[in-house]
């Protein structure tokens, strides 16, 4: 019998590579299940290819419209996670943002092994997901390069046995810039990073460094760590992805090239062959990794690392929401880049947010209740 997998998120880059990979490696398995929020036309041609016979599109008004159109191939639609009693031996979760949240804690009870690409998920929602991983005893694994490269250097050690880890960051776009130059750069210039290939959200987290403020609040939850055993190293080739050095004096550093299918490919069960055919070790780089801290004062977000509570609390969907906000309005043109710190600490450090830090024991409705009330302000800031 084939494994079956499942796709959330199967229209956006993770899905795509994943999906990309099965194809070419001709992996033996039946895809159960594969979701979008808009791609309608991208999705229908996935589950033709892959002969799917399940999807979801959560977009309630693209749903209503192009229902018709899958159930003419036989495909069974929905617009949101059907109760099933299916069991896949791997998961994806790739939905991108605040919406892959519900999904995720939904399909966890289904999954053998799951894999999560999702950041927020991982930050506002980890005692959610952690409770339900060990109620079902489901597999985890990150996709994120950095937390996988993590994960593949503990195969055979403890996160006890950890002293620190460092995650790299290429610095975007902007490495070579001061924060007062970045006045008027325009969205075409902020989404063009240097080494990856993303969407315009995640490129301009990464202009900005949240994307990596992101990934430390994520590598705490997800080993175990404090805050003090994590620190953001610039390496501008985005070659090693993570270093980590234990108490027993050893250091390990990995590194590959800057391609999602590695980690991806490496998330897959253990049937999969995970040989795959990439650019030889690159000693070039390797004598030149160019190692640096990041500058605070070019990467002022980062700066919200000193506000984290040692405790996972709804503090952590505060400044994803605010962040995932302002960088919605950069993009519709409503602020400025260099605006986007400051109203971000504008606020996060508004008295009547600050008590969130203190609310560690919460529910999924209290994270998207805090969304809302994140809109609002910044609506009677007048953005």
């Amino acid at each position: 019998m084939k494994r079956k997998f499942a796709i959330l998120g199967s229209t956006g880059s993770i899905g795509i590579n994943l999906l990309q990979l099965i194809n070419k490696k001709k992996i033996s398995c039946q895809i159960s299940l594969l979701t979008c929020n808009k791609n309608y036309k991208l999705l229908l041609k996935q589950s033709k290819i892959f002969k799917v016979k399940n999807v979801i599109i959560f977009d309630k008004k693209v749903y209503k419209k192009r229902k018709e159109l899958f159930i003419k191939n036989k495909i069974n639609i929905y617009n949101k996670f059907h109760p099933t009693k299916e069991i896949f031996d791997y998961t994806m979760c790739a939905i991108s943002g605040l919406d892959g949240i519900i999904p995720t804690l939904n399909i966890i009870k289904n999954s053998k092994k799951i894999s999560i690409a999702n950041k927020e998920v991982i930050i506002c929602a980890w005692p959610l997901i952690e409770k339900k991983l060990r109620f079902y005893k489901t597999t985890f694994v990150p996709v994120d390069s950095e937390h996988f490269s993590i994960w593949y250097s503990l195969k055979n050690n403890s996160y006890k046995n950890i002293q620190h880890v460092y995650l790299t960051a290429s610095g975007g776009p902007f490495l070579k810039k001061k924060i007062n130059e970045l006045k008027h750069v325009n969205i075409s210039e902020t989404i063009k990073h240097p080494n990856w290939k993303m969407g315009k959200k995640i490129s301009i987290d990464s202009a900005t460094m949240m994307n990596k403020v992101f990934e430390i609040i994520e590598a705490k939850n997800i080993f175990n760590l404090k805050y003090n055993q994590l620190s953001i190293l610039i390496h501008p080739k985005s070659y090693i992805h993570s270093i980590i050095e234990f108490k027993d004096g050893m250091i390990k550093l990995i590194a590959h090239e800057p391609d999602m299918k590695i980690p991806i490919l490496n998330t897959l069960p253990d049937f999969v062959s995970k040989r795959i055919i990439t650019k030889k070790l690159d000693i070039n780089i390797l004598n030149n990794l160019n190692l640096s801290k990041s500058d605070l004062s070019k990467f002022p977000l980062v700066k919200v690392l000193k506000l984290m509570p040692k405790n996972s609390s709804l503090f952590e969907t505060l400044i994803v929401s605010t962040n995932d906000t302002l960088v919605e309005l950069y993009l519709r043109k409503k602020i400025k880049y260099n605006e986007i710190h400051k109203l971000f600490f504008k606020i996060i450090n508004l008295k009547k947010f600050q008590r969130y830090k203190k609310i560690t024991n919460y529910r999924i409705n209290d994270i998207l209740n805090l969304v809302k009330k994140v809109r609002l302000n910044l609506n009677l800031l007048g953005i």
